[in-house]
């Protein structure tokens, strides 16, 4: 049976495994390519999404998103919004009704890729509203990650530069576990939601946390094969 928290401990993440995507990243610059890859995409019935905005660091400078991430269980594709902006077929991916996305905090990406170019908003789920109806008060991706996977994502790339000529390894990766994260909590959600098959810890007893993570270490050392 699952244990979900109320609240995730911060402290606890460190001691979590680490959790990235390791299905394949697409890198798309063009809209020649983007036609291609949502040609791929509408395919799916359910899709994890996020982005990414240059950060400022002066008063009053202000960046358009600069990349969005799409992803499946298998493949993750990075549009990079700061080369060819929001083209008429991404603007039809986002206004389609059929095809579930979910995300996180929503209403800012939203906001945002409509800087980009108006588009009809289709059919999304924001985790930060879902989470809740399970007791969760968890608003970050991390902890919400650690809570309901029981795993650790790094935020080290959080603060680089998303409009760099070419994108580095751990920025696409970083970049595609976000949107990958979505997807998988959600489900593994909805999978709790209709089993029932999870116990839940309200706040008023979160001192077990920290006793049930290193109890978790310690069977997963038990269980690790010698080298």
């Amino acid at each position: 049976m699952k244990t979900l928290y109320a609240t995730f401990d911060k402290k606890q993440i460190p001691l979590l495994p680490q959790a990235q995507f390791e299905g394949q990243i697409v890198v798309v610059e063009t809209e020649p390519s983007a036609r291609q890859s949502i040609a791929y995409l509408q395919q799916e019935p359910l899709l994890g999404i996020d982005t990414e905005t240059k950060p400022s660091f002066k008063k009053g400078e202000l960046h358009k998103v600069a990349l969005l991430q799409v992803s499946t269980h298998e493949v993750c594709f990075l549009f990079r919004l700061c080369k060819m902006g929001l083209p008429d077929c991404l603007k039809q991916l986002l206004s389609d009704e059929r095809q579930l996305k979910v995300g996180l905090s929503l209403k800012d990406d939203i906001h945002a890729l409509n800087r980009r170019g108006r588009y009809g908003v289709g059919n999304f789920l924001d985790l930060q509203t879902y989470v809740s109806r399970f007791g969760i008060t968890d608003q970050s991706l991390q902890k919400l990650y650690a809570n309901v996977m029981g795993g650790r994502i790094s935020k080290s790339q959080q603060l680089t530069n998303w409009e760099a000529p070419k994108l580095t390894a751990a920025q696409q990766r970083y970049a595609a576990t976000d949107a990958w994260a979505c997807l998988r909590i959600y489900e593994t959600l909805e999978t709790l939601r209709q089993t029932e098959d999870y116990h839940f810890v309200p706040l008023i007893d979160q001192n077990r946390l920290a006793e049930d993570v290193a109890k978790e270490l310690r069977l997963s050392v038990l269980h690790t094969p010698l080298p």
